[in-house]
């Protein structure tokens, strides 16, 4: 799908590129755990950044890979573990962070009478999930994040995401999706970011046990306008029953003279704060589409004109149960058409009661 002339992301096979296609690539993230090794040497020999995401592929599609691209050219680095690639407007960067490293640092600490770095003690870790290897993991990896992007100025995310293994286990004395989400807002605290409105558009699935943090996320030089959903409150006024905040917004818009962008946030069957239809996967999915339409028609109204359609998006859906893909495939055909640029991968979701998750990218359509 192209997006406009500076930016296009693909759902495809590596193999199916050509060495000459390499060319103005700004990053790739694979889902089936292996394209990696996989790779053309073609891809490696240019600095390409490929990042692997442990969410196993359903369907007939196969192999698949996310693969980001400008017709701008390129120059790849790397700052500490965050590698990215960039064009003169637009950066794609990558970070995989394993829980191991930060477990062993721990001990080490602990072994040699350290236990209290940081001022966290190991107490309160089991009280309120700061002390865990996830956090410390997820703090570590978006302070090197925000230091790249402010060294490299591309100030402003556009769209996150990540994935970690086991979202919905509790461990130190609260669920790793809100250890998660702690870790995040400190570490937007700390490096002087707005944890509220000027927000990007994010997700956070579950990978596969054993994986690493990974993070992958899309930033700019000039600033997104987010937008909520107004079915729905924004993430970041969740009530105390849900945890530490979680500091994204429902979608973004980057505005460009050539065309505009939106980035829809991960979105499931949430009305006001609370889950709908829960246990019943059907109804998730439509509910689910309805708070992307709605979040369509926001978009619009911010934009001013009805620049967004479903049929302008490219779709990536999140089950949670592989069983549960036929019935999700058939409330998507219903609303979206046979036609539609879906890809379905098997994930965790970030509330245990939630079965089905979509994301979305478009371009805006033509008005005249």
């Amino acid at each position: 799908m192209a997006l406009e002339a500076g930016l296009q992301v693909e759902y495809l096979p590596l193999a199916a590129q050509a060495p000459a296609r390499w060319e103005g690539v700004l990053g790739i993230a694979t889902f089936d755990g292996g394209a990696v090794k996989r790779a053309p040497s073609s891809a490696l020999a240019n600095d390409v950044p490929m990042v692997e995401i442990r969410t196993p592929v359903l369907g007939s599609t196969g192999e698949v890979c996310e693969i980001w691209r400008t017709g701008q050219p390129v120059e790849s680095g790397q700052r500490a573990r965050v590698r990215y690639r960039r064009g003169d407007e637009v950066l794609f960067g990558c970070i995989s962070v394993a829980e191991s490293e930060r477990r062993e640092a721990d001990e080490y600490r602990e072994a040699n009478g350290r236990g209290e770095a940081n001022g966290r003690s190991k107490a309160s870790g089991r009280r309120d999930g700061n002390g865990s290897a996830l956090h410390t993991a997820t703090s570590e990896a978006y302070r090197e994040i925000f230091a790249t992007l402010d060294e490299l100025a591309y100030p402003h995310l556009l769209r996150v995401w990540n994935y970690l293994p086991q979202i919905n286990v509790d461990t130190h004395g609260m669920e790793r999706y809100r250890q998660f989400n702690s870790a995040r807002l400190s570490a937007l605290v700390a490096s002087g970011r707005d944890v509220t409105g000027n927000v990007p558009a994010a997700c956070a699935l579950g990978s596969v046990n054993g994986s690493p943090l990974v993070i992958y996320f899309l930033a700019s030089r000039a600033a997104p306008t987010a937008i909520e959903n107004p079915r729905q409150v924004s993430a970041y006024e969740y009530p105390p029953q849900y945890g530490p905040k979680p500091a994204f917004s429902r979608a973004s818009v980057l505005r460009k003279a050539s065309g505009s962008i939106l980035f829809i946030s991960g979105t499931a069957s949430i009305v006001g704060h609370q889950t709908m239809h829960a246990g019943d996967v059907a109804a998730q999915t439509r509910e689910t589409l309805v708070n992307i339409e709605a979040l369509l028609g926001e978009a619009n109204r911010v934009s001013g004109a009805p620049r967004f359609g479903l049929e302008t998006l490219a779709y990536k859906v999140y089950v949670r149960n592989s069983a549960d893909l036929p019935l999700i495939q058939s409330q998507l055909h219903t609303v979206l058409g046979r036609e539609a640029q879906v890809v379905y991968l098997q994930a965790d979701i970030c509330r245990q009661d939630l079965l089905v998750e979509i994301e979305a990218i478009g371009r805006e359509r033509d008005c005249d």
